[in-house]
């Protein structure tokens, strides 16, 4: 057999490592002595390492992960040291074998997308787990398009490939029952079976306003708080920028005699122009906040709290 017959045929076992490089092993091969057991593994070990690489990219590619958003990026000693107490934990992926949640909480600003989308990030390096990234207002808009095609279900298999999907700004959709219906869906069709990770600026006890129906809310937060650990962001923010007073403070622009207010106190804008839904509040409704959330999910099973 010659050796373009050879290289044909390992192109059509779907060995293209092998294809590419036999010739040259041949070679090193007939110089160094080689046994055929040792030229046999070299090429599969060259092969697997290729293959794994491709795996790789592919992973990475598909993705949707922001730019720029990784473990060397995220600035670890700004967080609050709960969550850096659990963040080896999670490295480890035991939660994607377990199919369990991540749930993280907090004000704008705080870190929340940035750790999700590193923590992606490290999963598909170390784990090689299909991770999925998306605002959550494009993924329900992509669901109510496909239910409008009658191909929600296609939609929900193709997402069911992902061992992670990560939902961004969970209080940025729109709110109308057709979004909170598709959303309820994706939810419930991954309970128990795919981890989902999501993050908000809405503490539980207002996640009526995404879900509008008590019922419907209460059940959408037991599937994800079931077999979750729960992360609250709190501290200042992570956008103050350069010459911000401490925590962030500001005075209004040339004026030196305005009063102080909070940095970020006014709504930023979310996707499409959309406000923030919950923009910041004073110390006496973030602790207020706080224990709406802890007696909300208090009682339900399974749940493990990073706070």
């Amino acid at each position: 057999m010659s050796a373009d017959s050879l290289g044909l045929l390992l192109k059509a076992f779907r060995l293209p490592t092998m294809a590419e490089i036999y010739e040259p092993v041949v070679q090193q091969a007939e110089q160094q002595g080689w046994g055929y057991r040792k030229f046999l593994l070299h090429l599969c070990e060259a092969e697997a390492q290729d293959r794994a690489e491709r795996k790789l990219e592919r992973l990475l590619k598909q993705s949707g992960l922001p730019g720029g958003k990784t473990l060397g990026s995220l600035e670890e000693a700004k967080l609050p040291a709960k969550v850096r107490r659990v963040l080896p934990t999670l490295l480890d992926g035991g939660f994607v074998d377990r199919a369990e949640n991540v749930i993280a909480l907090g004000l704008p600003g705080r870190g929340k997308s940035h750790f999700l989308a590193a923590l992606s990030r490290e999963l598909i390096l170390r784990h090689k787990y299909a991770v999925f990234f998306t605002p959550t207002f494009k993924l329900v808009q992509q669901l109510l398009a496909a239910k409008r095609d009658l191909r929600l279900e296609e939609w929900l298999r193709r997402l069911d490939r992902y061992d992670v999907v990560v939902l961004d700004d969970l209080g940025y959709v729109q709110q109308e029952r057709e979004e909170m219906e598709v959303l309820f869906t994706f939810l419930a069709e991954r309970y128990e079976r795919r981890s989902v990770m999501l993050s908000s600026n809405l503490v539980f006890s207002k996640w009526d306003q995404i879900f509008k129906d008590p019922m419907t809310t209460m059940a959408a937060i037991d599937r994800l708080v079931h077999h979750a650990m729960i992360l609250e962001f709190n501290g200042e923010s992570m956008r103050v920028p350069p010459g911000k007073g401490k925590g962030g403070r500001e005075r209004a622009a040339g004026d030196p005699t305005a009063p102080v207010r909070p940095f970020g106190s006014a709504a930023s804008l979310a996707p499409d122009g959309a406000k923030d839904s919950a923009p910041p509040k004073g110390r006496t409704q973030k602790v207020r906040d706080k224990e709406e959330n802890n007696e909300t999910v208090k009682n339900l099973p399974g749940t493990t709290s990073g706070f």
